[in-house]
């Protein structure tokens, strides 16, 4: 007489199954990285037999996942046509997604296109409640009055400008700097670009120079890609290119700064970090001491203006002389009668 086959407890066949599950997903996460694992690779991954491996990859062309095996490297991988959408963004990625989309499409960013595209795509292959938490998102932020500068051709020169760093490529351009009756010319090797104090800026050294230096993108008079390798230092280090400039534009002398701002405006100056060496010390009759260690002065000056009348400039003396120069200056030029 044959012997029944005892059947599994139903809590033992559903933990093979998440496990089976599990694995695949995996598996498919594998298939889908930068990495080429063969079936041995694989199989010492996620710690099973290579026949399992064969298995689960079966499983995966049934489920309609198209992978193939690239005989030059002998490795398996996910066709680029297939598209999925992407499992684990949780609802908290989406928002962020949506926010970086709004951002991205500010007046003056000019990134919104690329960005608002992939959230489109996005939702496109979202499950339906995942869609419709991105266009919900969307519909009830706004960024406005970021006052960056975004005119004539920066959006066409912040892509070329991408390219060449992604691509480590020369740039060719013509800058026209407030500085100079008309633009220049100049071979620049790119280093990095940077969104800050309302503008995009460039860092690059400049192919007759020894050191780079700073460019604003909205000042480009024309800029194209050379088939040139750009020398890029591979230690190069931003923050410490930068150093403790008010803004991007480092100044050769460092300066303590300490101001005073007035009870009316203390708590205001308070709920921003104006600069990361920011401190702050409050006084009980409501007033706050302000301080910070800035590599150089023409900067923060412009800055400071937007105080007057709210702040003591108590160190150092050089800035409190420019301080009461501009205000001097200004009161001088509109107690002047206007001629139109």
């Amino acid at each position: 007489m044959k012997k029944s086959i005892p059947k599994r407890p139903d809590s033992e066949r559903r933990s093979r199954q998440n496990a089976k599950l599990a694995r695949l997903l995996l598996l498919l996460r594998l298939l889908q990285g930068h990495r080429r694992c063969n079936v041995k690779d694989i199989a010492e991954e996620l710690a099973v037999h290579e026949r399992t491996v064969h298995r689960d990859l079966n499983v995966l062309l049934l489920a309609g996942v198209p992978w193939v095996f690239d005989r030059r490297s002998k490795s398996y991988r996910i066709l680029e046509r297939w598209h999925n959408f992407p499992a684990i963004l949780t609802h908290d990625d989406l928002l962020d997604q949506a926010a970086a989309a709004k951002v991205a499409a500010a007046r003056g960013v000019s990134a919104g296109a690329g960005a608002k595209a992939v959230t489109h795509k996005l939702a496109e292959h979202a499950p339906e409640q995942a869609a419709r938490l991105l266009e919900e998102a969307q519909q009830v932020m706004e960024v406005l009055d970021l006052k960056l500068a975004g005119q004539g051709r920066s959006r066409e020169h912040l892509r070329t400008i991408q390219w060449a760093l992604i691509e480590r490529k020369q740039l060719a351009a013509r800058y026209d700097s407030p500085y100079q009756s008309r633009p220049g010319k100049a071979v620049l090797h790119p280093y990095r670009l940077l969104l800050t104090r309302q503008a995009w800026y460039l860092i690059a050294r400049p192919a007759d120079a020894d050191s780079p230096r700073v460019y604003r993108v909205a000042r480009f008079a024309a800029l194209r890609p050379l088939d040139r390798p750009a020398d890029v230092p591979a230690d190069f280090d931003l923050g410490g290119y930068l150093g403790n400039a008010w803004s991007v534009f480092r100044g050769e002398e460092t300066h303590d700064i300490e101001l005073l701002f007035h009870q009316d405006a203390a708590r205001i100056v308070a709920e921003t970090t104006w600069h990361h060496t920011q401190q702050i010390h409050r006084h009980p009759d409501a007033t706050a001491t302000v301080t910070y260690r800035v590599d150089g002065l023409d900067e923060i000056i412009w800055w400071l203006l937007g105080w007057a009348g709210f702040v003591t400039v108590v160190r150092p003396e050089r800035l409190r002389e420019m301080f009461v120069e501009q205000l001097q200056a200004g009161l001088a030029q509109n107690e002047r009668p206007v001629s139109l």
